[in-house]
C-alpha cells in the first residue's frame, strides 16, 4: 500500500471533520443570534478557506515527496 495515498485519505478525513464541527458551531451561533449570521458567515468562510489550504498543501506535497 502506498501510504502517501492513505496519509492523503487520513487528511481528508480531519478536513471533513473539522469543517464539520465549524458549520455545526456556526449554526448553532446563528441560532442563538440571528442577527450576527453575517459576521458569523464570514468567519465560516474564512476558516473553511484555512482548512482547505492545510489540504491542499498536505495533497502537494505528497506528490513531491512521493518522487
Amino acid at each position: 500500500m502506498n501510504l502517501q495515498i492513505l496519509a492523503l485519505g487520513i487528511a481528508v478525513l480531519g478536513v471533513s471533520i473539522g469543517e464539520g464541527i465549524l458549520v455545526a458551531n456556526i449554526a448553532k451561533s446563528a441560532a442563538r443570534q440571528p442577527e450576527m449570521f453575517s459576521k458569523l458567515q464570514t468567519l465560516m468562510f474564512t476558516g473553511v478557506a484555512f482548512i482547505e489550504g492545510t489540504f491542499f498543501v498536505l495533497f502537494a506535497f505528497t506528490f513531491f515527496v512521493g518522487k
